[in-house]
């Protein structure tokens, strides 16, 4: 077996809470790039916003962005935000990724077999209960994002500068700009990436398909002890990162948009997507596809597979006191 070994003992409400947030800022240390040059290729072609590239800058392409970032602002550039990135993962993959097992146990009402629907369900509760606690860090972490060093000052000089400028200029409604849309996308992304997930794991731990190459004397029981590993994990984290990447992008678009356009210069949300409809065509709420499958399809992999070794090892360290892990 790779990595640590399952416990006999399921992970509790408070290891799941821990261990999704820190796995998912492991995972976005890694993956922040990419979604910076996600969000660069989204706001590209907006005519305003209170922060944007500048005008020189044409961004093409996933690797295209990243080196014109590079070469026009310096690497630093790439991970604009990132602090804000870190307290929105803590807070936020916490809840809808943490708490998810619990709303699902309490939506089957404790049963074993958790149906579709109360797998979206549980997806939907804990995106939209995610976003009402994190939105704010997700409002800066875009905005830093957004601003290029090259060609003038920056808006925002530091983390708490960001909220303090936002807070006073735009009120604090400005903190909890484009709620709608993130709602409506991270209710989306939970159940496309979660339910996935689940469902991906399910079927490759009840078909033993990750157990074929170790041989057939193996008993049922080991062999679903061996299958939920590394390679399952890895399997059903990139499958659930390219569902996600697909069904969510749209929204995605219209969430950055809105959330760093100027003040007034939509009514809202289902506005902002409208004046995209009319001025760049449909095709505009792919912007950043590649970039996002890239990030999502990355950052789920990373994220999955730590939380997965991340609860196993935590649990260990409750279960054996004479060992760490």
């Amino acid at each position: 077996m790779v990595g640590f070994k399952a416990t006999d003992v399921p992970p509790t409400a408070t290891v799941k809470f821990l261990g999704a947030g820190t796995a998912a800022c492991i995972a976005d240390l890694i993956t922040f790039p990419l979604d910076t040059a996600k969000v660069r290729l989204q706001i590209q072609g907006e005519r305003q916003g209170p922060v944007r590239a500048t005008a020189s800058a044409q961004y093409r392409g996933v690797l295209g962005t990243i080196l014109t970032m590079v070469r026009t602002e310096g690497p630093r550039s790439l991970y604009n935000g990132l602090v804000a990135g870190l307290q929105r993962q803590m807070s936020f993959a916490s809840v809808r990724i943490g708490l998810y097992d619990s709303v699902k146990q309490f939506y089957t009402k404790g049963s074993e077999h958790a149906s579709i629907g109360s797998r979206l369900l549980a997806g939907s509760t804990t995106g939209a209960l995610a976003v009402a606690v994190a939105q704010p860090t997700d409002v800066v972490k875009v905005r830093f994002q957004a601003q290029a060093r090259a060609g003038g000052g920056r808006r925002y000089q530091s983390t708490v500068n960001a909220y303090k400028t936002i807070a006073q200029e735009e009120g604090f409604r400005g903190l909890w700009k484009g709620t709608s849309p993130n709602v409506a996308r991270n209710a989306i992304v939970n159940c496309a990436e979660l339910v996935t997930y689940d469902l991906i794991k399910d079927a490759l731990l009840k078909a033993n398909l990750m157990t074929g190459m170790m041989g057939e004397d193996l008993d049922c029981l080991a062999c679903s002890s061996l299958a939920d590993d590394l390679p399952c994990h890895f399997t059903s984290a990139f499958g659930a990162g390219f569902c996600t990447t697909v069904i969510a992008s749209p929204v995605d678009v219209v969430k950055t948009r809105y959330m760093n356009s100027a003040l007034g210069q939509y009514s809202s949300a289902g506005h902002c997507a409208l004046t995209m409809l009319q001025k760049e065509g449909p095709r505009a709420f792919y912007k950043g596809f590649m970039p996002s499958f890239l990030r999502l399809g990355s950052w789920n992999v990373v994220m999955f597979v730590t939380y997965e070794q991340l609860k196993r090892a935590l649990m260990a360290a409750c279960t054996s006191p004479e060992a760490p892990f």
